[in-house]
């Protein structure tokens, strides 16, 4: 532990000290890399990174990214690369290509491309682009295919014990795609589809069961795989004035998901969703103050483990590992101050540096009604933020649940 305090600081400065900018000619950088809103020549930032992260699924994982930041006329990062080599003892070495492009404010996509030597994969290719109809037209499309060795079960109900942690391979190809329509300036009506083939096979902790050994088809629905075809509905209000990192506003949204057999789905449910967020800011969003509630009910008799109401992870319970809590309903309460430490032109790059300490409130039950105060998990923590505008934030959040801290990486903010 001495020689990582020492030693992390050091890697982190000697990567910085390489980064560098460069002019490019914009011919020698084709679309989709830059368009119409760049220059003759491109302002190309490189900056060289270690990766050092932790989570409590998938455990330690360091290695090496370089994020190259591509800047249009306005001096605005529209194009985002982050090609990257990690290690984890439990997946071997996973070769990475992110990418993130904004060619203008009503258009954007994302790739990953990431491909591990033992289990984990994952290829996603998401755009969205609002274009369409004078801009009262939203269309989205999210196409994936992954396998995630780290996952675990560990019963369902909000008192599932930590001695009944299992592990599987969770492997899924799919798409998600909808379609939104503003009725006003501030109420969206969205219409979608969601397909998703799931096949459950063994995982890449060693250390721990395989889900199948432990559990029974009787006891966890879709354990051997399962398939879902569903059709969505939402209804939207927003008075948010950023889509992507807001600072002040008010957000609604109610849903119903209908999942059926006719459709080739393996079993018929429904999920319900209602959630509210607010942004409150004070002197001029130097200090902004959010808020999340959400509930979730999912009504059904065979529902597969992995469609029920989950809680855990990077955006709901921080201080535990993704799909932590699985039941048929859950209630969620997140609380967070999000403060701008400064303002700071690094690499020629203009960003925000934050600080967001937080509170994650939520508990999984078979019904509303049925919640206890004692079902619920108190999951305090701190998050650090890097916000390039109009479109970029990456960050470190890290919560404490009554199992010890997690720590989690990412790019955007949780919610």
């Amino acid at each position: 532990m001495r020689l990582a305090a020492w030693y992390l600081p050091t890697i982190v400065l000697l990567f910085l000290a390489t980064s560098c900018t460069t002019m490019v000619p914009r011919k020698n950088l084709p679309y989709p890399l830059t368009n119409e809103s760049f220059g003759d020549q491109v302002k190309t930032v490189s900056i060289p990174l270690p990766v050092i992260a932790s989570s409590p699924n998938e455990g330690i994982t360091y290695g090496a990214l370089s994020a190259f930041l591509l800047h249009n006329s306005k001096d605005e990062v529209s194009t985002l690369l982050a090609p990257q080599i990690n290690n984890n003892q439990n997946f071997g070495i996973t070769t990475t290509l992110y990418g993130a492009f904004y060619p203008s404010a009503d258009r954007n996509w994302e790739i990953n491309l990431s491909k591990s030597t033992k289990v984990n994969e994952d290829y996603e290719f998401k755009i969205r682009d609002n274009s369409f109809l004078g801009k009262k037209l939203e269309l989205n499309a999210f196409l994936f295919r992954f396998t995630d060795g780290s996952a675990r079960f560990f019963g369902f109900q909000s008192d599932s014990s930590a001695e009944n942690e299992t592990n599987y391979g969770d492997e899924e190809t799919g798409f998600i795609v909808s379609a939104g329509y503003k009725l006003t300036d501030r109420l969206q009506v969205i219409v979608g589809e969601r397909f998703k083939d799931v096949n459950i096979r063994k995982g890449a902790i060693k250390g721990l069961p395989f889900i199948a050994d432990r559990f029974s088809q009787s006891e966890v629905p879709g354990i051997f795989g399962f398939t879902v075809n569903a059709q969505k509905i939402s209804l939207v209000y927003s008075t948010m004035d950023s889509r992507d990192m807001p600072t002040q506003g008010f957000y609604g949204k109610i849903s119903i998901e209908n999942s059926s057999k006719l459709l080739g789905s393996t079993d018929g449910y429904r999920h319900y969703e209602a959630e509210t967020k607010g942004y409150f800011p004070l002197k001029e969003a130097r200090y902004i103050s959010v808020a999340r509630l959400a509930y979730n009910q999912t009504l059904g008799g065979n529902v597969p483990f992995l469609e029920r109401s989950i809680l855990g992870g990077e955006t709901t319970l921080r201080g535990y590992g993704r799909n932590r809590f699985i039941d048929s309903s859950y209630f969620l309460c997140n609380l967070e101050e999000r403060i701008r430490l400064f303002r700071w032109s690094i690499f020629n790059v203009n960003s925000d540096w934050e600080v967001a300490p937080f509170i994650d409130l939520g508990a999984v039950m078979e019904t509303l009604d049925k919640a206890r105060a004692k079902n619920f998990e108190f999951n305090p923590g701190i998050g650090f933020r890097a916000v390039v505008r109009p479109n970029i934030v990456g960050r470190i959040d890290i919560g404490v649940g009554n199992e010890g801290p997690a720590v989690f990486v990412g790019l955007g903010y949780p919610f």
